[in-house]
């Protein structure tokens, strides 16, 4: 029977474990401080011998302490293995039999409002000196509880530097883009970019090389977020310095080729429409590599046409397997829009695509008027589409008039 003087020198250890704990958590300190203390704590003034603690994560419960083992135990248990219903009596393992466990005396479940955030098996030092149950458990509760908010505290930092770094990013790939698109008499240009997230994985460009000749662009990479976006910023750059080097347009895209798949390794892929037009020859040269065909709009004969010659995806193959520089000679005034695949993916409520024909139909309904006009009209149509249905990859849309 245990004494009373016993009882009193049990609760004191129990208040002194509880003080170490507490005061180490009130401290901040480490997570590998906090387990030693737990474990030291346990083993020094809880008459505990060995003991293993698994903590709660994604799929089971990890192995977190061990001590005192005369055997081994699984790093990993699975939740499949668990049996619980948020209470004592109704917590089972199914593994219990195993002679992994057969040393330890009680298997205790640790709870958080109703939730096992941990299992603690334990063997006492003195079989004759009762466990106090409830007090190593409440004792394992504040120390899981603890983790599991350091846990949380450390995601929180983390996704508030990703955040920081995605806006970053954004701010950049923004500087990327044209600040200033022509909006004179003979020339106008129009875009409407919607990222799916802060960054995208689309780009367009407007370069006017010189008083006569102008060069536009869009693409789009392959894959989302940051990557996408940087490997779009290099592609970019590429392309503007391939520009300022008066390169003819076979070998550019010959070289964005070789730079891309130098780059990833033939593991990206860009899609890609560059276009150069002659405001004082009314030449426009283009070359569509693997890219949704944009739409000349040609405005004296009413009619109009996908600009589909060029080559494949950049950046598949180490050399381009073919390469076909379209030539238009367009004397009259002309509209061209360029889009990416975001906008005729765009999905109704019932999953069905915008889809290429609607846009085609669109634009005939609405042959070369003005590109402010027309993008403002087409995304109130895009949105009656869509309904409340989210965009599921970047949006983009670019339109040129030439008069």
């Amino acid at each position: 029977m245990i004494s009373e003087n016993h009882k009193y020198q049990r609760k004191e250890l129990e208040l002194k474990a509880l003080l170490e704990i507490t005061q180490a958590i009130n401290e901040n300190q480490s997570e590998s401080v906090l387990v030693n203390i737990f474990k030291f704590t346990c083993l020094v003034h809880l008459n505990i011998n060995s003991l293993v603690l698994y903590v709660l994560k994604e799929g089971g419960f990890e192995k977190k302490i061990a001590h005192g083992l005369k055997g081994s135990v699984p790093e990993f248990i699975r939740e499949a293995e668990v049996s619980d219903k948020g209470k004592k009596n109704q917590f089972r393992l199914d593994f219990e039999e195993r002679r992994d466990f057969l040393e330890f005396e009680t298997a205790l479940p640790v709870y958080h409002k109703e939730k096992m955030l941990a299992i603690l098996f334990l063997r006492s030092k003195d079989p004759e000196l009762e466990l106090n149950l409830d007090f190593t458990q409440a004792i394992a509760n504040i120390l899981v509880v603890a983790l599991e908010n350091k846990r949380f505290a450390r995601k929180q930092v983390e996704q508030e530097i990703l955040n920081r770094e995605v806006a970053i990013a954004s701010q950049v790939q923004q500087m990327l883009f044209p600040s200033i698109l022509p909006n004179q008499e003979n020339l106008k240009a129009k875009v409407t970019y919607i990222p799916h997230s802060m960054v995208g994985g689309d780009y367009y460009d407007f370069v006017q090389q010189s008083e006569d000749v102008i060069y536009f662009c869009v693409a789009d990479v392959s894959g989302k977020g940051i990557s996408a976006a940087l490997l779009m910023s290099n592609f970019q750059a590429a392309l503007r310095t391939l520009l300022r080097s008066n390169a003819d347009m076979e070998t550019m895209v010959h070289q964005l080729n070789y730079t891309l798949f130098e780059n990833t390794k033939g593991e990206r892929f860009i899609t890609f429409f560059l276009g150069r037009f002659n405001l004082k020859t009314r030449q426009l040269h283009y070359v569509n590599a693997g890219h949704n065909p944009p739409i000349l709009c040609w405005e004296s004969e009413r009619r109009s046409e996908l600009l589909e010659a060029g080559t494949t995806i950049l950046g598949a193959f180490e050399r381009l397997p073919f390469l076909e520089i379209g030539t238009r000679n367009i004397p009259f005034n002309f509209t061209i829009h360029l889009y990416t695949d975001g906008l005729t993916e765009t999905l109704d409520e019932s999953e069905q695509e915008f889809g290429e024909q609607r846009l085609q139909d669109f634009v005939r309904g609405h042959f070369c008027i003005n590109p402010e006009d027309f993008h403002q009209e087409f995304l109130e149509v895009l949105s009656q589409f869509s309904g409340k249905v989210p965009l599921r990859d970047d949006l983009t849309l670019f339109s040129i008039r030439v008069r």
